[in-house]
């Protein structure tokens, strides 16, 4: 157990190394120059290039990166050229905000997809599962922009029932959080769900075939003992690869969903960094949430050995059972 963590964190340098190298060439290709952005068209010249000796843009690529990686082998990410505040300060501030919608957006797709997943896998080819499947068919491929603009049309603008901006504030009450929560939650919770429910029916599929479940109806358990218990124990490996994957996809796929309804959470800020060709910050957040996605991977294959203490990541093994 210990020997595959250190496995995992040694194997997190490079890949980090890596995202770090594509973003910072990323960010320099983005067209327009941050000085500029920042002073407006019309600045004079001179202003234009004093500020870029002063945030170092004056500097050859070269310089500018290996000065970025010094930096961020220290852990400092920089300062914002809009925000002119540490970038690690911003982002702290804004992901809370996401892990927020995050969090609630997963439970909400986990407690209806899975149990879903399940009752269509138990009563395979009925009406139920046929539907269910189609749904999820349709959720998987919906794109979230448009549900996003369409729940806004009904939801607020129609019918009036829900804001569909911000996140609400807790000096007006919890209600008011949830009420702004609700929306965006169930937009960012549609991919997901649909994911789960068709892993959840597929894995628990190949669970219910097998021998020992056969074994277990034989011998007079309740059927829904053999399905909750035994058999969803089995077949949770791919559910929580699936689960851990769409953690880390949406942190930090929260864009669109973050933009359409005002959300203050990182993706919305990752938005405005573009706009202001915020270097800096689009770097340190993008850094920031590839070190999350890498560590919620981590966090799932410590999961499958206490699941499945059978599964080895052993490379000498070659990851067999």
């Amino acid at each position: 157990m210990v020997k595959t963590i250190l496995k995992r964190i040694i194997q997190l340098i490079p890949i980090l190394f890596i995202v770090s190298t594509i973003i910072f060439v990323i960010t320099r290709m983005i067209p327009g120059d941050p000085a500029k952005t920042m002073l407006g068209p019309q600045a004079p010249v001179e202003a234009v290039e004093e500020l870029r000796e002063e945030l170092g843009l004056n500097k050859s690529i070269g310089e500018q990166y290996l000065i970025y990686l010094k930096d961020v082998t220290k852990g400092d990410f920089g300062k914002s050229y809009a925000y002119n505040e540490p970038v690690m300060k911003l982002i702290l501030e804004r992901f809370p905000n996401t892990l927020i919608l995050t969090v609630v957006s997963l439970c909400l797709a986990m407690l209806v997809a899975i149990p879903i997943g399940i009752i269509s896998a138990t009563r395979q080819y009925s009406i139920f599962d046929y539907v269910s499947m189609i749904g999820a068919l349709v959720g998987v491929s919906m794109p979230i922009f448009w549900l996003g603009l369409m729940l806004v049309l009904v939801f607020s603008v129609n019918l009036d029932w829900l804001p569909s901006i911000g996140m609400g504030s807790l000096d007006k009450g919890l209600w008011d959080v949830i009420k702004h929560l609700i929306l965006p939650s169930v937009c960012m919770a549609t991919i997901p769900a649909a994911t789960f429910a068709r892993i959840t029916r597929s894995s628990m599929l190949d669970v219910v075939k097998q021998d020992y479940i056969k074994s277990l109806r034989s011998k007079g358990l309740r059927e829904s003992i053999v399905i909750w218990k035994h058999a969803l124990k089995n077949a949770l490996p791919p559910i929580l690869t699936v689960i851990g994957l769409q953690v880390s996809t949406s942190l930090s796929g929260a864009i669109l969903t973050e933009t359409i309804f005002s959300w203050p959470g990182m993706g919305r800020m990752i938005v405005d960094a573009i706009e202001n060709r915020d270097y800096m910050l689009i770097q340190g957040a993008v850094l920031f949430i590839a070190f999350l996605f890498v560590f919620v991977n981590l966090i799932v294959d410590i999961l499958y050995l206490y699941v499945n203490p059978k599964v080895s990541y052993d490379g000498d093994k070659g990851g067999g059972e």
